[in-house]
């Protein structure tokens, strides 16, 4: 192992290496290294033509993260997990500079594993009938992607998509402490990820691992701690307490409460609460987000998992909301590793405050695809009658934007009771609330039930061959997924069903008969205390979890 600068660990890297970064959003990325190799490309144009793998998305939205591989001619290929958090590098792909390609989150992490052992890839269902199967578009994003990195097998009759693997010549990671011998821990990180899978992985494909650190040690106090053995480090970059190329978060700089080490708060069960919400105001301005997060809580309350995911963005905050209508009984979890807790939101999604437990992201999804998640809140860019859900691009010409999927269809395809979260109309959208009744001040420009979604992450049609039950959470209307169709179930009070919602939908979504007004306790003021007796709560969660 050899200590070396960060414009010494960019010149190590050459033309057409395949390079892992390892992070997830803000966290636990390479900031330093990553900043280094855009520096000596702009200066010398190189290295050149590399292909550039990750799992989660790595990035502030604006510069930093995977942003430092978004110049024409440094990359050849970029295989991503998520996008949204790196502009630059979106851009990239929608202008044809680099072969783009998006698969699942959990799979590249666990083909980290693969690659590591020498396996013949991931075998998994996780993808089929979504754009990352090959009969769609095999995760690929744009024309210049021609390879077929995905192949369709059938194994005792049952269909099954291989990831295949590939070699690995260079893994950027990054860690808190490393000993004299090379050995790594995590302490200051808000998880640890998929460290160990990107080292093995490129130790044992002839690659090389250099790691970002915050500071040198003799000697870790326990060998316990150690999250990467030093026998897979070749090379360290020690950045010290540097706020910029190496904060816990790209949003916070150190937020004890993410690394498990600091005491859980105690409610107390004598605390008060009020018992009934505020009475609402005369007429106030009302933000989507906010209205839709609060149905979304009711969902909680129906069915009372006990093993729940919150994805990133508008669903990351249903946890904060819930723990104040005093729900409990319920695990949060995030993909990248964190177990309990309430999980973070913004530029630190992927943390969770005092979590209960942390495991590495491969880990994480071996559970999730399994079946381990008893319910889950995702996001959602457009929806069509059938059911089907496009989270990964959307809009077109000039506004055209590339999110990806991250973990969305590893937790869509595996997860009982699904909850879409996003707003009908976007871009202008003003609401107002009178005497809690909603009403529409100004539509948004652009409408998010389409004739047929732009990208299929989400197969109505697959999903309800499988019995999986399907929520779709709007400020003002409530869907189900019902025999692969979309069926209006809810509407907000004050709203008229066709003039509100149907008239800004294709035509072929049904309508219940026994359509309901959306629960008044979203539209008030206040905590939504949830009142609902115990008896009550416990048949509604049984009949929901019945096959």
């Amino acid at each position: 192992m050899k200590i070396i600068s960060a414009d010494e660990a960019a010149a190590l890297i050459a033309d057409g290496m395949t390079v892992a970064s390892a992070g997830f959003l803000g966290a636990g990325h390479a900031e330093a290294i990553t900043e280094a190799v855009e520096r000596r490309f702009l200066r010398e144009q190189a290295p050149r033509d590399l292909t550039l793998i990750y799992s989660a998305g790595q990035g502030d939205r604006a510069t930093r993260g995977v942003n430092h591989f978004c110049h024409a001619g440094l990359t050849r290929r970029v295989i991503g997990g998520h996008w949204r958090s790196a502009p630059g590098l979106a851009q990239l792909a929608i202008n044809e500079g680099t072969e783009a390609y998006n698969l699942p989150q959990g799979v590249i992490s666990q083909l980290y594993r693969a690659i590591a052992g020498r396996k013949p890839g991931v075998i998994t269902p996780i993808g089929l009938h979504t754009f990352v199967d090959p009969r769609h578009q095999g995760g690929k994003l744009n024309q210049r992607a021609s390879e077929d990195l995905v192949e369709l097998l059938t194994i005792d009759g049952q269909e099954f998509l291989r990831y295949k693997p590939y070699r690995i010549d260079c893994a950027l990671i990054r860690a808190t402490t490393s000993d004299a011998l090379g050995n790594l821990s995590a302490e200051h990180e808000p998880f640890h990820h998929e460290l160990l899978a990107i080292a093995q992985a490129a130790r044992n494909s002839g690659g090389i691992v250099i790691a970002q650190v915050k500071r040198l040690v003799g000697a870790h106090a326990q060998a316990r701690a150690v999250c990467v053995p030093g026998i897979l480090v070749d090379y360290l970059v020690v950045v010290g307490e540097h706020p910029r190329h190496h904060s816990m978060t790209f949003g916070e700089y150190f937020n004890p409460a993410y690394t498990g080490l600091t005491p859980r708060p105690v409610r107390s069960p004598h605390t008060k609460r009020e018992s009934t919400p505020s009475p609402p105001s005369a007429i106030r301005p009302a933000d989507p987000r906010r209205l839709i997060q609060r149905r979304a809580v009711l969902e909680l309350d129906a069915v009372r998992p006990r093993i729940v995911n919150l994805g990133v963005g508008m669903p990351a905050g249903v946890g904060a909301l819930a723990r104040q209508a005093g729900l409990q009984g319920m695990v949060l979890t995030v993909e990248s590793g964190p177990i309990g807790g309430t999980p973070a939101d913004g530029l630190s999604f992927g943390a969770a405050e005092h979590p209960e437990a942390i495991v590495d992201e491969p880990a994480q999804f071996d559970f999730y695809d399994g079946g381990g998640l008893d319910m889950a809140f995702l996001g959602m860019a457009e929806v069509d009658p059938q059911g089907n859900v496009n989270v990964g691009v959307f809009g077109v010409g000039p506004w055209k934007r590339i999110a990806g999927v991250g973990g969305f269809i590893n937790i869509t395809q595996s997860t009982r009771e699904l909850v879409f979260m996003g707003s009908l109309t976007s871009g202008g959208l003003s609401l107002m609330l009178d005497h809690g009744q909603l009403r529409i001040e100004r539509e948004g420009r652009w409408r998010k039930l389409v004739e047929r979604v732009g990208l299929l992450c989400f197969s109505g049609e697959h999903a309800s061959r499988q019995g999986l039950r399907a929520t779709y959470i709007t400020e003002r209307a409530v869907f189900r997924l019902h025999e692969g169709r979309l069926r209006l179930c809810e509407v907000a009070p004050g709203l008229d069903p066709e003039r509100d919602v149907l008239a800004l939908a294709p035509p072929g979504i049904d309508v219940d008969p026994a359509l309901k007004t959306i629960d008044a306790r979203v539209y008030l003021e206040g905590p939504m205390m949830l009142t609902r007796p115990p008896a009550d709560r416990v048949a509604a969660a049984s009949a929901r979890r019945a096959p």
